[in-house]
């Protein structure tokens, strides 16, 4: 039996344990039914209940959600194209998401499928530095896609966040500082230096004969 503040009651029987708990106007509640004897706690079960739901609530609040996001290609992309959707692919990849590139084959195409197993490994080696490839290029059917997965997790991508912030909040304050001293320095220079003053030698009395 264990008490309300988490203390060891001892064993007792159970219509006692229940008087007991009924006398704090709290729940007897079973936490261990295989021990030989059974555990129960006393305890507010409904506050528990609600301190469950909000832990759970918090720990789905961090949960990423990771999904697939699709980026197409056509085999007669040209190089701006072709960099706008690989950028494409780096923020999906950076937001944690996986990344489904794919290639569409239509009608004459079908016999230039080399060209696109082409364009999607220059992908591939592209993104290498922030991905990892789940499925090289495939074709089913008309079709030809690969599979990214971001390289890094989203606890990593957190604690790179958090190291870049710092390090840029302390360039900043270094660059402060060195405005500061600049700033400082010119109004030092324009202070006149103090009058030097002149020593008058007094003349030495002579005494006449």
């Amino acid at each position: 039996m264990i008490g309300d503040e988490g203390e060891q009651i001892g064993v007792m029987p159970p219509f006692e344990a229940l008087k007991l708990a009924r006398s704090k106007n709290l729940d007897l509640v079973e936490i261990s039914p295989t021990a030989q004897p059974p555990v129960c706690r006393i305890m507010d079960y409904g506050k528990y209940l609600y301190q469950q739901e909000k832990k759970e609530r918090e720990a789905k609040k961090h949960q990423k959600t990771i999904t697939v996001k699709e980026v197409k290609f056509r085999i007669n992309v040209d190089d701006h194209d072709y960099e706008t959707k690989k950028n494409h692919v780096l923020r999906f990849l950076d937001g944690g998401d996986k990344v489904k590139a794919t290639i569409f084959f239509r009608g004459r195409e079908m016999t230039r499928t080399g060209l696109g197993r082409q364009i999607l490994e220059r992908l591939i080696k592209d993104v290498e530095a922030q991905s990892i490839v789940e499925f090289r290029p495939r074709q089913e059917g008309n079709t030809l896609h690969a599979i990214l997965a971001p390289k890094k997790t989203a606890v990593e991508r957190e604690k790179e966040r958090e190291r870049e912030a710092k390090q840029k909040a302390k360039q900043e304050k270094k660059l402060a500082q060195e405005k500061e001293k600049d700033k400082i320095a010119p109004e030092t220079q324009k202070q006149p230096a103090p009058a030097a003053t002149a020593e008058i030698e007094a003349p030495n009395p002579t005494s006449h004969a």
